[in-house]
């Protein structure tokens, strides 16, 4: 008898081992990559740190038209605000808060601003969106929840890219930023779950300008053309981005002509169709943005399915660790 119930305590035992291997436990999701500070890139040589150790940046606001001193963090709550919406889930706020850390320190360690005795500027041609009026406390909740928190690669801050839409994959620099440095290991081409929440005209749209305003944006793109005849997509992505476009039969740079003729109108280089029809050129395509890195709509889709704003980090950039900085 007494043997009987230990085979059954046994087997009980057993049993429990085996759901808790099947249902999670950690095994079907890798854990977080955190990395120690001793393995994280150290802080920009350009930056001081106040007295809680977080680095203190001056920010040329474009707004106010001087330079203006904060704490990063307050600087990342103003770009969380002006990258995305201030009611989005949690996670997803999260995520581009790690991303706009990121970035920041990115630039300062590599680049220099524009506008004399700035580390960084508000100006988006130059760096990230700012919109400190949109501030609210689910922002605040985001930033302060991720203090100090970054991407490595390689004992480096990575380009912590990012974009609205994606139309359904995710694409190398290299294709859809004419980046020349070699496509980084921790960028890949994704599948993205972006959100069914995503208006319409990001998902699906449909850009129609004159031949004059194509040949101005081909000539700024580097080839020059009397009139325009013909338009096609030349080499492509394997998301289907066009890295080149074929004006006359000659190839012009992709992502270079789309900057130069309005990447508000045309949306991404995911371009489905091009048509021409008297002197009106029309292009139909899907997403919104460059399509490199980290999509919005992406994160937001990620974090209705119930992952954190690591996890998302993760998804986007391949084999990136994590570091609390301060």
């Amino acid at each position: 008898m007494r043997n009987a119930r230990r085979f059954f305590l046994m087997l009980i035992l057993a049993c429990l081992l085996l759901t808790g291997c099947m249902t999670g436990g950690g095994t079907d999701e890798p854990d977080t990559n955190w990395v120690s500070l001793s393995d994280a890139p150290t802080l920009p040589e350009s930056l001081t740190t106040n007295g809680s150790d977080v680095p203190t940046l001056k920010v040329y606001d474009v707004s106010k038209e001087k330079i203006v001193e904060m704490d990063l963090e307050e600087y990342v709550e103003g770009v969380v605000a002006g990258e995305m919406k201030n009611d989005w889930p949690i996670e997803a706020l999260k995520a581009q808060s790690i991303l706009a850390r990121t970035f920041v320190l990115k630039f300062c360690d590599s680049k220099k601003s524009r506008y004399d005795g700035a580390d960084i500027s508000t100006d988006v041609s130059e760096a990230q969106a700012y919109a400190p009026e949109n501030i609210n406390d689910r922002i605040r909740q985001a930033v302060r929840e991720t203090r100090g928190i970054v991407m490595v690669s390689d004992g480096e801050y990575p380009q912590a890219w990012f974009f609205a839409h994606s139309g359904g994959k995710t694409e190398l620099p290299s294709v859809a930023l004419d980046y020349s440095q070699g496509d980084p290991e921790y960028l890949q081409v994704t599948e993205s779950p972006d959100s069914d929440k995503a208006p319409d005209s990001v998902k699906e749209w449909t850009a129609t300008f004159t031949k004059e305003e194509v040949r101005k944006a081909c000539a700024d793109s580097g080839l020059k053309i009397d009139t325009v005849n013909t338009v096609e997509r030349g080499e492509r992505g394997e998301s289907g981005r066009a890295k080149t476009l074929k004006i006359n039969g000659s190839e012009v740079s992709a992502p270079s002509f789309r900057i130069n003729i309005g990447a508000n109108r045309l949306k991404s280089t995911l371009i489905r169709e091009i048509t021409i029809d008297g002197n009106e050129v029309s292009f139909s395509g899907s997403g919104f943005g460059h399509g490199v890195g980290m999509s919005q709509w992406g994160a937001y889709g990620l974090a209705e399915q119930g992952e954190s704003a690591e996890q998302i980090v993760e998804y986007y950039f391949s084999g990136v660790g994590l570091a609390k900085m301060w």
